[in-house]
Order: C-alpha cells, then sequence, then structure tokens
C-alpha cells in the first residue's frame, strides 16, 4: 500500500513524486532523442511526449508499488 509523503508538515501523495520522476525521465528521453538525431522520425511530437510520460508513470507506479 502507499502512503502519503510528509515534507515539512505537509502530505503528499506518492502520486505527486511518480508525476514528478516520470517528467525527468521523459525529459531526459527527449533530451537523448534529440542529440541522437531520432526525434526528426517522429510524426507527432506532442502526442508522443504524452504518450512517453503515461507510460512511465505506470511503469514507475507497477515497480514502486508498496
Amino acid at each position: 500500500m502507499l502512503h502519503e509523503l510528509a515534507l515539512g508538515g505537509l502530505l503528499f501523495s506518492p502520486l505527486v513524486v511518480f508525476a514528478f520522476c516520470a517528467f525527468l525521465l521523459t525529459m531526459a528521453t527527449r533530451l537523448l532523442l534529440f542529440k541522437l538525431a531520432l526525434r526528426q522520425h517522429i510524426w507527432k511530437d506532442a502526442w508522443f511526449d504524452v504518450s512517453l510520460f503515461v507510460c512511465y508513470l505506470a511503469l514507475l507506479v507497477y515497480c514502486l508499488r508498496g
């Protein structure tokens, strides 16, 4: 079971932390694709970024569930 995270007396949902980590992973993947010149092969950039974020978020929730 996932529990709240206490930070400075405030309780945060674990999903906030997972979403932040998924965002960082998405940005790192986006930068890597740009550096390797593979970004030009993606048809719709925005849809790719959103779907990549959702996939990373689902993977984090699945792997780090308590």
